[in-house]
């Protein structure tokens, strides 16, 4: 169950941040956030990125296994970063219409796909 929490709670952290760090720039396209400062669009990231690490610092902990969890840290890095990928994409698709996913990409996705096999080889 470690597992499942561990990669739960790394999708909703990983909502938390692509939306901190790509959420602003729609609502400039929006005009919502145009004419903010940018002091005022790093603190509007930041409180958004506070929920990510109140998601992240809990799934390594649960998901470590120095802690009982079931992966190692290089296995945690690599679960982490698919998951970002796959979420970027999926929200860069519903948040940004004319930012579609080319061959390369998915090309890459499967790279990292492959890295995630590699790194869980015995």
């Amino acid at each position: 169950m470690n597992g499942l929490y561990t990669i739960l709670l790394l999708i909703t952290s990983n909502v938390f941040m692509t939306l901190a760090w790509y959420g602003h720039l729609r609502l400039q396209e929006s005009g919502v956030s145009r004419y903010w400062p940018l002091i005022g669009v790093i603190l509007f990231s930041w409180s958004i990125a506070f929920f990510e690490y109140c998601c992240q610092v809990p799934a390594n902990r649960i998901g470590f296994n120095g802690n009982g969890g079931p992966f190692n840290l290089v296995q945690l890095k690599v679960i982490q970063e698919c998951i970002s990928l796959c979420v970027f994409a999926v929200i860069a698709h519903v948040m940004f219409q004319g930012q579609h996913l080319q061959w390369n990409h998915l090309l890459a996705f499967v790279f990292i796909i492959g890295a995630v096999y590699l790194v869980f080889m015995k």
